[in-house]
């Protein structure tokens, strides 16, 4: 019988760093999807607490200890970095193998960003804890601000190296920029 190995999306891919810019991918450990049943908040409220979590706001994600819970839809979060409790009042699903994060950072970040997402990811914008669910280029993605100079993009596992490859490229223009103006 052959045995299967698990392997990242990203299996062999070497982190990139080009103009004040690092790409990598991120491990974030199990992701779960937690879709909130109508009149299930509250059972799913005394779940999250025995990890000290609360469901997110709309566009925010919540952090305590490695675990996160990033708001990805109305009545719908990504729980990510723990295997889930028991939790009632919501329909929970392992969607691990689905996702691949990318983890962007460093000053040229938000430029790296601006030449494939439609948005505003300035920090006086989109200030460290929200995410929002935008597309980069032509994929879907979840867009968490982690830190001032910080994000992490989660897009399906089957984009995931075509993301690479559209950040990669961003990166590589705006390094070439920057060449010729010096």
């Amino acid at each position: 019988m052959p045995e299967l190995i698990a392997k990242s999306a990203l299996e062999g891919f070497s982190a990139q760093h080009l103009a004040g810019a690092t790409l990598a991918e991120a491990e974030v450990g199990p992701i779960t999807s937690v879709a909130v049943y109508p009149d299930g908040a509250k059972a799913l409220a005394k779940g999250l607490k025995s990890i000290g979590l609360t469901f997110p706001a709309p566009n925010a994600f919540i952090e305590k200890k490695g675990t996160r819970i990033v708001w990805n839809g109305r009545d719908q979060a990504f729980l990510t970095g723990v295997v889930p409790p028991t939790l009632e009042g919501a329909a929970v699903s392992d969607q691990t193998d689905g996702w691949a994060v990318l983890a962007l950072g460093g000053p040229g970040a938000v430029d790296v960003l601006a030449r494939l997402v439609p948005l505003d990811l300035r920090l006086s914008a989109f200030p460290v804890g929200r995410v929002v669910r935008a597309p980069v280029n032509h994929m879907n993605a979840v867009i968490l601000r982690t830190g001032d100079y910080a994000f992490e993009v989660m897009v399906f596992r089957s984009m995931a190296r075509t993301a690479w490859h559209e950040f990669e490229a961003a990166m590589q223009a705006l390094a070439a920029r920057a060449a010729m103006k010096s």
